[in-house]
């Protein structure tokens, strides 16, 4: 902790949030804009947020406002899985097989840039409940990103390293193991905390048109009721949601690179 509160990057960080909150403060109550003089000022939200009576229904004190989050977090989280479990070995394959990358990449090339709001009535086509519409549409942008990272990752690994492998004679399986594996892996997680970050964009979309419940869902009832200061809280709570998983990611990803190279250390 002391070494937290006598770190430059902890007070430069407190110092761009204490900046933005001023130029907030400032839009809203000082610029002769009437397009600022609409939203909603910080005192007023914050008031809001922390209300035990909210007066638009929603604060830290009220069930409502928990129960969107869970939705969201359980629909991230599934869509997030998803694009680990698909993403991370298409990616392999695309990657290791010169030949499979062929056949796969002209696809995934045309379907990638299609933004996320042009699934929705697609998802809704396909998916009889509309949870499933929402964990689909989510699914697909995370599921983009670790592909990709994962490709990368792969095609940026020394073919030196394959082709000390195949003089060994190693088994595909182990190159899998001993080569591809960890000489993406570093690849992999960046790609893993953009998917996330891409899962709680893409999620808000999804929920703001196929969803009764949700953060997205919160945001976009809120602005049909004018409910301003909501909205605000809606969107500051989707941001602390996506960096509080990134971090996570970020974390697990740190710990796994330490194993990876202990274990590296011991074999040397």
């Amino acid at each position: 902790m002391k070494d937290l509160l006598t770190s430059k990057r902890f007070w430069l960080m407190w110092a761009g949030y204490a900046l933005f909150m001023l130029m907030w403060y400032g839009s809203t109550n000082w610029l002769p804009i009437a397009a600022f003089n609409r939203l909603p000022g910080p005192i007023e939200v914050i008031t809001e947020w922390v209300n035990p009576d909210p007066f638009y229904g929603i604060s830290i004190f009220t069930a409502p406002y928990y129960t969107h989050i869970l939705y969201s977090v359980a629909r991230a989280t599934t869509a997030f899985l998803l694009a680990v479990a698909l993403g991370v070995p298409l990616g392999i394959l695309m990657g290791w097989s010169t030949r499979f990358n062929e056949y796969a990449s002209g696809l995934f090339g045309l379907l990638r840039p299609i933004p996320p709001l042009a699934w929705v009535p697609v998802a809704i086509l396909l998916f009889a409940q509309p949870e499933a519409a929402v964990v689909f549409v989510t699914f697909l942008v995370a599921f983009f990103a670790t592909t990709m990272n994962t490709f990368v990752g792969v095609r940026s690994i020394d073919k030196d390293y394959f082709r000390a492998a195949e003089c060994l004679g190693s088994s595909p399986t182990q190159v899998l193991r001993h080569v591809i594996i960890p000489g993406a892996l570093p690849h992999i997680f960046t790609g893993l905390q953009i998917a996330m970050g891409a899962a709680w964009f893409s999620l808000a979309a999804g929920e703001m048109i196929a969803a009764q419940y949700g953060l997205g869902f919160l945001v976009f009832e809120s602005y049909n009721l004018i409910q301003f200061p909501t909205i605000v809280i809606g969107m500051a709570t989707l941001g602390l949601a996506g960096y509080i998983s990134s971090a996570l990611i970020r974390v697990v990803g740190k710990r796994l690179m330490q194993w990876r190279e202990q274990a590296l250390g011991m074999e040397g």
